[in-house]
């Protein structure tokens, strides 16, 4: 049925229906956009996350003398995670909103290492092409390690779009100052 050319034709007008016609591929590679709590927005590749859960912040269990940067874990159908707060993480000095019903937390995972990351707000998917990645530029120092590159999305306020590195971000000697 599928491969029948006959329901894929108008006998009328004899041509592909528009809802069979090729698809335009979009230009690029897929990533999430999102806002830490100072306001900064970043993106992830979308291949590097592996989920979007969004958590009433008293199913994330703070654990007594740990990081500064980790809010506690979270079960997540039975696999408990670390979840942290990507902005402070990142050197920004304003935390994450916990006082809402739900915190936005993005999951990577790298081999057999999965953290929450904690953030303000989600944008949500693009395109984006990845010929049009910057160096990036004026990055703080706390930063900087974790920036694979920038796009700038408005050249008369110079605003960028910086992409992040979860595997930087995972494997980071931070976690364990």
């Amino acid at each position: 049925m599928v491969g029948n050319p006959d329901l894929l034709i108008d006998s009328e007008q004899e041509q592909v229906l528009p809802e069979f016609q090729e698809l335009e591929r979009p230009l690029g590679e897929l990533h999430l956009r999102f806002y830490v709590a100072s306001s900064e927005e970043f993106a992830l590749p979308a291949m590097a996350i592996r989920e979007v859960i969004s958590s009433p912040p008293d199913r994330i269990t703070p654990i007594p003398n740990a990081s500064p940067l980790l809010l506690g874990t979270l079960n997540v159908r039975g696999r408990v995670i670390w979840v942290a707060d990507l902005g402070q993480f990142l050197g920004q000095p304003i935390a994450v909103t916990t006082d809402r019903s739900e915190i936005p937390v993005l999951a990577v995972e790298d081999q057999d290492m999965m953290l929450g990351l904690a953030v303000e707000q989600i944008v949500g998917m693009e395109w984006l092409d990845a010929a049009a990645i910057q160096k990036v530029n004026k990055a703080p120092d706390t930063m900087a390690p974790f920036l694979r590159g920038q796009w700038l999305l408005d050249e008369l306020t110079h605003q960028c779009l910086r992409l992040l590195d979860q595997k930087a971000i995972l494997r980071s000697a931070r976690w364990s100052e």
